[in-house]
């Protein structure tokens, strides 16, 4: 799945600067995958076998975690949707307002985060 799949989905988006993160599961780190993900994420690997040590019960290394779920849950909840659909738009126009330069600064907060797990 990483050769035939993942890789070629990266080259074809002109992904170059990827991280890729993943728990330690014994069946996501034999020694085959874990050269395959060191090659195409060097520097860039956090895993319990990586570039950079997975920390334990740490589930702020994820943007999704750290940074899209509160944000979303405040601007959703900031018009107080009655209704499923009501709540549906709220997220659909929450996610259309990030920006790239909201990216951006998401990204280097997790370097800095991740800087502190490599020390």
């Amino acid at each position: 799945m990483l050769r035939s799949f993942l890789q070629p989905q990266l080259h074809q988006f002109g992904q170059s600067e990827v991280w890729f993160q993943q728990h330690g599961a014994t069946a996501h780190t034999s020694k085959l995958s874990m050269a395959l993900l060191t090659q195409m994420f060097p520097n860039r690997l956090i895993c319990i076998r990586g570039d950079i040590p997975w920390a334990a019960r740490s589930p702020d290394l994820a943007a999704c975690d750290f940074f899209l779920w509160g944000y979303l849950k405040a601007q959703v909840y900031t018009h107080k949707p009655k209704t499923l659909d009501e709540r549906k738009d709220a997220i659909r126009l929450g996610i259309a307002a990030i920006n790239p330069a909201m990216v951006e600064k998401v990204m280097l907060n997790f370097r800095e985060t991740s800087q502190v797990y490599r020390e």
